[in-house]
């Protein structure tokens, strides 16, 4: 009889139980029944939002109230509307779709979750029988602050994973083994997080293609990513499984065992790797999990070394460092191996200081340039006039006999402290190409300093070798401060321009290298997932291998079936190339920062109909930048002309012209008498027993604000130099004819070298740093029109 009783209460509970579910779930079910947007709109629940967008508005057209005259055309163009804002919206159509919530019913079905969840607090449910979403209540642990999206994971996890590791976890509503790992997670993220580790987690419900991405297809499921490459857990989800997990993914050589035997090999080492290095003092025979994250953020920048305090091979280096062994410490050695340069040391060694310690101790003193990406970063490129980096290099050699020279300009680089200059050096034969462009004549000279800016990232800088070559003397010393002190007063004090060719990857040889570590991490995934017969996860790592087996197949055979009458046909081109190159290779060939939006210079004549349009009422902020020619010169002047402002076309406020002297002379003299200090300048160069010649001459005027910049031809003369070098060569018979020739030639070539330094002064009228000349008015019409 008591079984019986006891079977009966026990029945009758669950039909009072499954009652009130019943009738707790019904009513929203049944509000959520009377409106549902995804059949309105006639969508399916994984439409994206651009396919919702483009639905809504064709069956807003069709429905309308102003062109369908049917009498249910406006309550369907209300249940459009409404099913458009709820599906637009992210988190209304999230709520929608977990629990049938609308505006109307938004309120009451959160009462009801509230009361079941009460409910179900005091009793115990098999998630499989009442398909209730047990995990959503597990959420408290503020997952949503590390949701990942599919483009957030592809534009910032995926390039910081070459920086630190990631540990990401794979979850979803329905999952109710979740709740049994949510407490190891919670603890091993805030854990690993403070050691600078990434942390992610991706709710299948909502990003189903960053977990197909991924290859994850069961939850939960845990994740690391490194270099851009994914390694599933496969372990017990236990803390110290965890850790032991993310310090699997880190490369095996990162930090190097440093002893009393080879401690002096690893500081000597900074000349090759031309890099500092950082040795850790500790007590742990391990090495700690943070110095492990710190070498692989800086792996590029930064050598690391671990010595254990409490090995007997160890005692010789910690009393000649003088290193106390109640708290971890911290060394930093750049070129001397003698003294550390920084220290460290604390109990508690907090991510946060040794990320600073670190990051302000990156660069050598005097680093080598060995590739493009530390010449970027050392000599940035000029922003403002105020943040200028100028970059003192050094082009010199790794013989023995550049030692001294080498070793004092280290010296001279650790007595300037100044923030704006940066010292570097360079070897010739490594970087042969940028030398070339840098030294030009000096081919002579066996080391050289310069003193370079970068004006944008196309390659084009401004430089000034300092003369007399480097060989570490007093008085070369001497000179280099003074040149650096005249920089800091006159920014033109950098005349040369020139556009610099990337840098040669000196470290390339080590790829292959690098490439067999790689290799061998793929292989050793490859056993992982063999071992775990994970065949969904491993067959992208398959398919990218295959592939690239195929293509490397399918070149080699395109090769040796191709027709040699390719290589005959590209001969003829081939006589092109250098010609092309030389031409672009030219000073004139540099780009500004902004890219040039024609394939051509349009110039146009200043003359009485172009008048008031190019000058009287230039708009606000716009300059109109006027070449002064001759007919004579016309053809030479415009063409050099073109060349020289070609890279500034980009700009949208500069209009290009030119005046013709034989034409309108007379308002070039009317508008040299407003500008009392343009003539009182120019006055001082004319001769009073000869005209005053204004060709080559350049005007940036300002129509609105009524003033002009006034350029004034500079001939450098190389090419004269080279003319009258070569023409000394000459036999004495033919001198009077060659005289005649150097004549004509030179009054050519000043000429077309009346514009050479152009470009500069373009670059001072964008910076606004030209004097400017301010007139009452512009000359009238009538001193524009050509005199008949």
């Amino acid at each position: 009889m008591k079984m019986t009783r006891l079977r009966l209460v026990f029945s009758t509970l669950q039909v009072v139980v499954s009652i009130f579910l019943l009738v707790s779930c019904c009513p929203a079910s049944l509000a959520a029944g009377e409106f549902d947007p995804y059949t309105v709109l006639g969508v399916g629940k994984s439409a994206t939002q651009a396919e919702v967008k483009k639905v809504y508005k064709k069956l807003a057209r069709e429905w309308h109230p102003d062109k369908n005259k049917s009498p249910g055309a406006e309550d369907m163009f209300i249940k459009i509307t409404k099913s458009y804002e709820l599906l637009s919206n992210e988190e209304k159509r999230a709520n929608y779709d977990r629990y049938g919530e609308t505006a109307g019913n938004q309120g009451y079905a959160q009462q009801q979750r509230q009361q079941f969840q009460h409910f179900h607090d005091s009793f115990y449910f098999d998630e499989s029988f009442f398909h209730y979403q047990f995990n959503k209540g597990s959420k408290d642990f503020a997952d949503t602050k590390y949701m990942l999206h599919f483009s957030q994971y592809m534009n910032d996890v995926v390039p910081d994973s070459f920086k630190r590791p990631y540990l990401i976890k794979i979850t979803s509503d329905w999952c109710f083994s979740c709740i049994h790992i949510e407490p190891v997670w919670k603890e091993v993220v805030q854990e690993l997080e403070a050691l600078g580790v990434g942390i992610g987690v991706v709710d299948v419900g909502y990003e189903r293609r960053l977990a197909n991405h991924l290859g994850a297809h069961r939850t939960p499921s845990i994740l690391g990513l490194i270099n851009g490459k994914v390694t599933f857990f496969h372990y017990a989800v236990v803390r110290e499984h965890l850790r032991q997990f993310v310090e699997n993914l880190l490369p095996a050589r990162l930090v190097e065992k440093v002893t009393d035997q080879n401690y002096m090999q690893f500081l000597n080492s900074w000349h090759e790797e031309n890099k500092p290095h950082v040795l850790l003092f500790d007590q742990v025979p391990v090495v700690p999990l943070l110095y492990k994250l710190t070498a692989f953020a800086y792996k590029d920048y930064v050598r690391f070394g671990y010595v254990d305090q409490g090995l007997v091979e160890t005692e010789a280096l910690l009393q000649q460092y003088k290193i106390n062994t109640y708290a971890p410490t911290m060394l930093l050695f750049k070129e001397s191996t003698d003294k550390p340069v920084d220290i460290i040391q604390a109990r508690g060694m907090k991510k946060q200081i040794i990320d600073e310690f670190v990051s302000n101790n990156k660069f050598l003193l005097v680093p080598r340039l060995v590739n493009q990406k530390l010449f970027e970063e050392l000599c940035p490129v000029k922003q403002f006039h105020r943040r200028r980096k100028y970059c003192v290099l050094l082009v010199t050699s790794g013989e023995d006999s550049f030692t001294n020279g080498n070793e004092e300009f280290l010296s001279f680089a650790a007595s300037n402290t100044k923030e704006i200059f940066r010292f570097a050096y360079v070897y010739q034969k490594q970087q042969q190409a940028l030398c070339d462009v840098l030294l030009k004549d000096k081919e002579s000279v066996p080391s050289q300093v310069l003193i370079l800016e970068r004006r944008n990232t196309a390659g084009k800088v401004s430089y000034k070798a300092v003369p007399g070559g480097w060989n570490g003397s007093e008085e070369e010393k001497f000179q280099l401060q003074e040149q650096l002190e005249l920089l800091q007063k006159d920014p033109a004090f950098l005349t040369s321009v020139a556009v610099l060719p990337e840098l040669n990857n000196e470290f390339a040889s080590m790829f292959l290298l690098q490439w067999i570590y790689a290799a061998y991490d793929y292989v050793s995934q490859i056993g992982d997932d063999l071992l775990h017969n994970n065949w969904r996860e491993m067959m992208p790592l398959l398919s990218l291998i295959f592939s690239a087996l195929f293509i490397l197949f399918g070149t080699v055979v395109i090769q040796a079936f191709s027709d040699s009458s390719d290589e005959k046909q590209t001969k003829p081109k081939t006589k092109e190339g250098p010609q092309n190159n030389s031409e672009n290779d030219s000073p004139n060939a540099s780009t500004s920062s902004r890219a040039p939006k024609k394939s051509f210079v349009e110039v146009t004549e200043l003359t009485d109909i172009t008048y008031t349009s190019n000058l009287v009422r230039l708009r606000p902020g716009h300059m109109n930048v006027v070449l002064v020619l001759t007919d004579a010169a016309k053809n030479a002047l415009l063409s050099k002309f073109a060349k020289e402002v070609y890279s500034f076309t980009g700009s949208l406020t500069l209009h290009f012209s030119f005046l013709n002297l034989d034409k309108h002379k007379e308002w070039m003299e009317s508008l040299l008498e407003f500008a009392q200090d343009a003539v009182q300048i120019d006055s001082d160069e004319d001769d009073s027993q000869h005209k005053a010649d204004y060709t080559g001459y350049v005007l940036a005027l300002n129509g609105h604000k009524k003033y002009l910049c006034l350029f004034k031809p500079v001939y450098t003369g190389e090419d004269l130099h080279m003319d009258s070098s070569s023409s000394s060569r000459a036999s004495s018979s033919s001198r009077d004819e060659a005289a005649t020739r150097k004549k004509t030639a030179s009054s050519s070539l000043q000429i077309h070298h009346k514009l050479d330094r152009l470009g500069l002064w373009m670059e001072r009228l964008l910076e606004g740093t030209l004097p400017r000349y301010y007139i009452p008015s512009w000359p009238g019409l009538d001193k524009i029109t050509t005199s008949k």
